[in-house]
């Protein structure tokens, strides 16, 4: 029998299955999905529309979250259209090269969003611990470089392993139980062999999660020092309110990551398929509805901007009438 070639074994497309075992529901799922889908490109665009039209937004801290608005609209964007395509039309075919595209958008883009986390997490320890050195320390040529390097490290780091995941030969069908190109999902389609590319995922989340976690962690505890250090409680205040909405977006964002880690290693088949992927797409689309939500209640200089923008628009209502 001659052997199949590697063409022979990479399939022109594979077929998303939805979540298994609640197909019946797909209908009413699309509902929650689509709402917040909206709300997500609403939050996420009127947060970057003020951060680019308000001067007094023009500081560093209004700039990491620019640069995390314009990330999370990313990453829901590559994910919730397709799912309620396959929810809505039942449209469940997507292409070999443009499954690799939206798992390379899905991975590069979450690993862009623990950076930045990363990088608002410095920026809070420098506000507070150096407030006397903020302006001079972070600039705008270190915000530019900081959020070049978030970009080209998630950008680097996932091109090679969207390059082994082409080169598998996938003989186990073309079937993925999932609303999207979820990178173990597509391996498990695999018959190859897979310690590179374990290893190279493990790698990557050390690389990405872990030095991000350990930044973040660093950070807080020196800020938490620097907090207890003040002697007026109303300082105390004041100094650890500007930390809220910032800690909430973490929560957001590595809650879910926490449990879509967890079932994926150690879950097995005591979990049900339908709850991975429900979480693994919490994890995608949460951060993006509430992190402008989040960041519109609790920051201040955020909210007066969306007073201003509507009390103008209220005064040349009134005055055309």
């Amino acid at each position: 029998m001659p052997l199949l070639n590697q063409t022979d074994l990479t399939p022109a497309s594979f077929i998303l299955n939805g979540i298994p075992g609640l197909e019946d529901m797909h209908i009413w799922i699309s509902f929650p999905f689509c709402s917040m889908y909206v709300v997500a490109v609403v939050g996420n665009c009127g947060l970057l529309y003020l951060i680019r039209y308000e001067d007094s937004l023009h500081r560093s801290m209004y700039y990491f979250l620019a640069m995390l608005s314009l990330t999370d609209l990313v990453m829901c964007s590559s994910t919730i259209p397709k799912a309620l395509c396959i929810f809505w039309f039942h449209l469940k075919e997507i292409g070999f090269d443009e499954c690799l595209v939206q798992m390379f958008f899905i991975h590069t883009f979450t690993g862009m969003e623990s950076g930045v986390l990363m990088l608002m997490a410095l920026d809070r320890y420098v506000a507070i611990c150096y407030p006397l050195c903020y302006s001079a320390i972070l600039t705008n040529a270190v915000i530019a470089k900081a959020r070049l390097a978030t970009f080209l490290r998630a950008v680097l780091l996932i091109i090679p392993l969207i390059f082994i995941t082409k080169q598998l030969p996938y003989c186990r069908g073309n079937m993925i139980h999932h609303t999207y190109c979820d990178q173990l999902s597509v391996a498990r389609l695999s018959c190859g062999n897979m310690n590179a590319y374990i290893i190279y995922g493990l790698m990557v989340a050390f690389l990405i999660g872990g030095f991000d976690n350990l930044c973040i962690t660093v950070s807080y505890t020196m800020i938490l020092r620097a907090v207890v250090s003040l002697s007026s409680a109303d300082a105390q205040q004041k100094a650890f309110s500007t930390c809220t909405a910032h800690i909430c977006a973490i929560v957001f964002s590595y809650s879910p990551a926490f449990f879509c880690f967890f079932f994926n290693r150690f879950g097995g088949y005591r979990i049900p398929p339908s709850c991975h992927i429900i979480v693994a797409n919490i994890y995608l689309f949460l951060p993006p509805t509430m992190n402008p939500i989040v960041y519109g209640v609790k920051t201040k200089q955020i909210r007066d901007c969306v007073m201003k923008i509507l009390s103008g628009s209220k005064e040349t209502k009134s005055q055309s009438v």
